[in-house]
């Protein structure tokens, strides 16, 4: 009896390693066939003698066997780039010779596009529009803050392709560029002329009540001094009140904005702290006297984001203005940009940001005083209440 058993043991396994052979066998087989000479092993992991050893060792096998054209700048831009994303913030990237060129206009105010302002919607991992910009074509053809860009020209871009979804947008003036954008649950399909875009940073104008009407489409290069300037303008008028609109403003430059709250804020009044990522805690005050003493009411919703926070959370937490419209994006971190010597550039998260009162916005935004759904609503009560 248990010679029988140990036979029938000897025979199962022997069957069972006759499949394995045979599998082995077919296999091999099928690979050749399907790869040429067949599944060939390195002797190098990704994890063997760090990143410039292993990027080394792949570009000898791809220099001795690759059959087609290797283009070593494109190359070294997509191994930065993939570099840059494998750390996980989507606020650093590198950008290209190219790409830089395009921020400079971006920053300067002045490019050929369809005139929008663009972020990476974290949550939903998408190119979300923030807002066409005044007396663009985007504006024309009835774009609006909240459109979400599922394509250009038929390719399908996400979140993470913001840079890239951007450079592509932009092109060469009066050529066409198809935008597929999701509005809610309906999906549009428009064709759009590119125009040379200028960005007025800052608009101006009295409302009713003799109230001051102050609105940033973006804090970009020398908007501190456009406000300086408006400012100026409406008080000649006898404003008695001031609106500040920063509603669908996704920020820039962070020293404008500080420079902008530098002239409201108290002398020597906290306007920022940041903490760098040892934990070196840096305060940021106010270095001059204020040049205006009137009832200010600040205006946001869920596309103020950056810069448009740091003055937010300036004015707030100083009690230099009460806050009327929707919750902040949270967006509170501070990237610094290193121009490389061959004219590409590295944005970097280098700094997390806070309020004056130590108050926390990235990821979870800034607070209004008076909470308030909806553009024309918005202005309506913040009018109503600098008319009390």
């Amino acid at each position: 009896m248990e010679k029988n058993t140990k036979q029938k043991i000897y025979k199962v396994v022997m069957l069972i390693i006759l499949v394995a052979l045979i599998t082995f066998i077919l296999t091999s087989i099928f690979m050749y066939k399907y790869f040429g000479e067949g599944t060939r092993y390195l002797s190098v992991s990704p994890n063997d003698g760090g990143i410039s050893t292993t990027l080394a060792t792949f570009k000898k096998i791809i220099d001795q066997k690759f059959l087609g054209e290797i283009d070593d700048q494109k190359v070294l831009n997509e191994t930065i780039k993939g570099y840059i994303k494998g750390l996980g913030d989507p606020y650093t990237e590198y950008l290209t010779k190219e790409e830089m060129q395009d921020f400079d206009a971006d920053v300067m105010g002045n490019f050929v596009g369809i005139g929008v302002y663009l972020t990476q919607d974290l949550q939903r991992n998408v190119v979300l529009i923030l807002a066409p910009i005044p007396g663009s074509p985007a504006e024309g053809v009835g774009i609006q803050a909240g459109d979400i860009i599922t394509k250009i020209d038929g390719e399908s871009y996400t979140g993470e392709q913001l840079s890239e979804a951007s450079s592509r947008i932009k092109g060469e003036e009066g050529t066409k560029v198809k935008l597929e954008i999701l509005r809610g649950e309906t999906s549009l399909e428009l064709e759009i002329i590119r125009q040379r875009v200028k960005i007025n940073h800052v608009e101006g104008k009295v409302i009713e009540n003799n109230i001051g009407y102050i609105k940033f489409n973006s804090f970009d290069e020398g908007c501190s001094e456009e406000f300086e300037e408006k400012l100026k303008e409406l008080k000649e008028k006898n404003i008695q009140s001031l609106i500040i609109d920063i509603r669908n403003n996704g920020g820039g430059i962070v020293s404008e904005a500080i420079d902008i709250a530098d002239l409201i804020v108290e002398k020597d009044s906290n306007l920022l702290i940041t903490v760098d990522k040892n934990d070196k805690e840096e305060i940021r005050k106010a270095k001059k006297e204020p040049i205006i003493n009137l009832p200010i009411i600040l205006l946001t919703n869920e596309s103020s984001a950056s810069a448009a926070e740091i003055l937010a959370g300036a004015l707030k937490d100083n009690n230099k203005a009460r806050i009327v419209g929707e919750k902040t994006y949270g967006k509170g971190v501070i990237q610094e940009l290193l121009k490389l010597k061959d004219g590409s550039g590295l944005k970097i998260t280098t700094n997390e940001y806070f309020t004056p009162n130590k108050n926390k916005i990235n990821k979870v935004g800034i607070q209004p005083d008076i909470e308030e759904k909806g553009e024309d609503r918005q202005l309506q009560v913040a009018i109503e209440q600098l008319s009390i």
